[in-house]
């Protein structure tokens, strides 16, 4: 049987701000496909280690391993290639230009990245996959529409397929249905489990939201800065890297 590669590696991940001290020695392994939910309670340090993963914060100590690269030994344009290339963030709220259409929204991280080369190979577009993953989430009849046109779950919809337009490796989402009511936010919980199988792409979310934590593949809890086992469900599962064992 083959074992997964790993795309995410944390080893006793430490983060402080002064004296406080908000992630205490975090050590944890996600694989390439998987998906992954953090849940705890407010102020547990959750979204503090959904930006370190992102690269929107650096650690006190410890590594961070994307795909085998420590991120702790780059600097800040080759972080800001990284989130470019290898991540797309959806956050608790859309963040999409007022001025601007969706088709627009969903194709300003392209205008930051070249166009890949294909080697004698057709390659699709990034207008043609934009249209394409907007049919996908339901929103093909609103290419043209500005995000005041739209509901709450339409833009957050938008939102997803902004950060999935670049192909990245890992999709990152801090609750991301926190500003939604009941039925678009079990909408959206449905849509990222299927696009995290469809287009392959690993994905972590925080949230507050135990139905949705509970469709991802694996659940982990913070509390107090540290990653803790939970007995609820066998998605409960806590992994660490070899090393953080010995």
């Amino acid at each position: 049987m083959s074992v997964p590669a790993q795309l995410i590696e944390l080893r006793n991940v430490t983060k402080s701000y002064g004296s406080v001290c908000v992630l205490a020695e975090v050590s944890l392994i996600v694989d390439k496909g998987e998906s992954l939910a953090i849940v705890g309670p407010s102020g547990s340090g959750k979204s503090t280690l959904l930006q370190i993963i992102g690269t929107l914060d650096r650690v006190t100590s410890g590594e961070v391993l994307l795909d085998g690269k420590n991120l702790a030994a780059l600097n800040d344009l080759q972080l800001a290639q990284v989130r470019n290339r290898q991540l797309g963030f959806v956050f608790q709220s859309h963040y999409l230009l007022p001025q601007c259409t969706v088709l627009e929204n969903v194709l300003v991280p392209t205008l930051a990245r070249q166009r890949a080369q294909g080697r004698g190979q057709k390659v699709e577009t990034s207008e043609s996959r934009a249209m394409r993953l907007l049919k996908r989430v339901g929103l093909g009849e609103r290419l043209h529409h500005r995000p005041g046109q739209l509901s709450g779950g339409e833009r957050q919809r938008a939102a997803v397929v902004r950060a999935l337009i670049n192909r990245p490796q890992l999709l990152l989402a801090d609750e991301p249905s926190g500003a939604l009511d009941h039925a678009s936010a079990t909408s959206l919980g449905q849509l990222l489990v299927e696009l995290n199988k469809e287009e392959g792409v690993t994905l972590i979310v925080v949230t507050h939201a135990m139905d949705l934590a509970t469709r991802m593949g694996r659940v982990v809890r913070i509390e107090d800065g540290k990653l803790m086992e939970s007995g609820m469900t066998d998605k409960f599962a806590l992994r660490t890297p070899h090393s953080a064992l010995k």
